[in-house]
């Protein structure tokens, strides 16, 4: 059985992974939900300098603080960073690092950037008139504005996310992620949801710098939108029991 830490993504916390918890447990592994500095439980500790490198001694702190070797490191969207920043530092306590609809980004690039321009001036007006210049608000997460990132979501589940989530520190999507060249070559897995193995393989072969490292990662599908640990959490849970083995 694995040591399985699980790093929500962005303006979640521990709590995302409510449903997928128990059934990783109930398999036999020993789980850690994470809640990163700035959000949900944590919200009182956000400050315009939480940024990746926060979320990363985060991540090692609870590796170390807790003793875990041959760890295996899922980071969902926006926690690609941060547990890719980890791997990085203690490869010798991680497995295998799984992203989750997300990938490791380059060197040097900030997760803000892996947006449209459209996107980014969006969130920096956000940002600049609802989070003090220095908070990315909570999206409304409305399925009529956002139908394949919100897919197999209820109502209900819908109401839960945006009850819970917090504003996330801005700096955690500006700031890149300072990697040692090369990295360690940690073994790593992507489970795709709004994209498939086939995609990720033609944008590697167009050159695009984000999708050409995934293309040679163990590729899973899980077809649903941006959020299967609510979506489809017990599909989710298999597919990390399975990796975990």
């Amino acid at each position: 059985m694995a040591e399985i830490v699980l790093v929500p993504g962005f303006w979640l916390g521990a709590w995302a992974w409510d449903e997928v918890t128990p059934a990783l447990r109930a398999a036999g592994h020993d789980v850690y939900p994470l809640t990163l500095t700035g959000l949900a439980d944590r919200a009182a500790e956000a400050t315009p300098d939480v940024d990746v490198s926060t979320h990363t001694d985060d991540i090692i702190r609870l590796v170390e603080d807790n003793g875990l070797r041959e760890v295996v490191l899922v980071g969902h969207s926006g926690a690609n960073q941060p547990v890719t920043g980890a791997a990085d530092r203690i490869p010798e306590r991680i497995a295998r690092v799984v992203y989750v609809d997300a990938g490791p980004l380059p060197a040097g690039m900030a997760l803000i950037e892996f947006n449209e321009p459209r996107k980014q001036e969006e969130w920096r007006k956000q940002v600049a008139e609802q989070g003090d210049g220095w908070q990315l608000p909570v999206p409304p997460f409305d399925p009529a504005a956002d139908p394949d990132n919100l897919a197999g979501l209820t109502g209900e589940q819908l109401a839960h996310i945006v009850k819970l989530a917090t504003p996330q520190p801005f700096a955690t999507a500006t700031r890149p992620l300072d990697r040692p060249t090369p990295p360690p070559d940690t073994p790593c897995s992507v489970i795709a949801s709004t994209f498939t193995p086939e995609q990720v393989r033609m944008l590697a072969d167009s050159g695009n710098p984000v999708f050409t490292p995934m293309a040679a990662m163990d590729l899973l599908h899980l077809p649903t939108g941006h959020w299967p640990m609510f979506s489809r959490p017990i599909e989710l849970a298999s597919l990390l029991d399975e990796i975990a083995r």
